[in-house]
């Protein structure tokens, strides 16, 4: 079985590439481009070393396996001035990121469980799906989605946080009121910080009626700041009696600062 329709369908898409360009470059009809991509037939010898060559791709890898993005971005496909007879280029020095430059690797809800288990295993990070956002600054970033209504109207289910990484030394001086993502050994939760308190966070769903608790330290595997979100879907204006609760939530929240402030 052949993966070269595939592969040239994954390359444009890097490369963002129409069926009409990718034909020219090659001097093609487009209708040969889809009929590669839709296996329909395949593309002459020639034709191959000549897309091998100007993305800089291994004629092996094309024909006989379903390259991954995360492995497109490790062959140097932007080269643009090759050697007479380079057909396997492959640049060595080359970083190799496990993420695209201008892309975040995406925790989706349903894996939040595995991920909590696994996120420490790089095998494991290169295969999570890629979201195409700048990230913020030069911390990782990461972008996790949202299932449940506890953090609405601030993360609304289907919405996704984007967030930056911490480092677990950084945890005493985590801001109040702020909203983080705290993995544990079991779990991945979205949630409000009200106080640091004797090496654990107190913390609360943005939910009326729910209640806070406190995590400690050592139950934390990683910690991601939100720096923002992505939703697709409008806020609805809040009931009035939504924003008695959250007025009484702000309120409760000043309280706890100023206690901190008085110890």
């Amino acid at each position: 079985m052949s993966y070269i329709g595939k592969n040239i369908k994954k390359i444009r898409t890097v490369k963002n590439l129409s069926q009409a360009a990718f034909a020219q470059l090659f001097n093609l009809a487009r209708p040969s481009v889809g009929a590669y991509e839709e296996g329909r037939s395949e593309p002459k010898i020639d034709t191959l070393v000549q897309i091998a060559k100007h993305f800089g791709v291994s004629v092996d890898a094309l024909l006989t396996k379903e390259l991954t993005i995360n492995e497109l971005y490790k062959f140097d496909i932007f080269k643009q001035n090759y050697k007479k007879g380079d057909v396997l280029i492959k640049v060595a020095e080359a970083p190799t990121p496990t993420a695209p430059p201008d892309s975040i690797a995406l925790v989706k809800a349903t894996d939040a469980a595995k991920y909590a288990q696994q996120h420490s295993e790089q095998e494991y990070l290169d295969q999570l799906p890629l979201l195409h956002l700048a990230p913020a600054g030069n911390r990782t970033t990461r972008a996790f989605a949202v299932a449940a209504h506890d953090m609405a109207p601030t993360l609304p289910p289907a919405s996704i946080a984007i967030a930056a990484a911490l480092d677990l030394t950084e945890l005493p001086a985590l801001q109040q009121g702020q909203v983080y993502v705290l993995v544990t050994k079991q779990e991945v939760l979205l949630r409000r910080l009200l106080a640091v308190q004797d090496e654990k966070l107190l913390v609360k769903a943005d939910q009326a009626g729910t209640a806070a608790y406190t995590l400690p330290f050592t139950q934390l595997s990683e910690v991601w700041e939100v720096q923002g979100v992505y939703s697709q879907l409008l806020s609805q204006p809040l009931p009035l009696e939504e924003r008695l609760a959250l007025l009484e939530e702000t309120v409760q929240q000043l309280n706890l600062r100023v206690q901190q402030l008085e110890k």
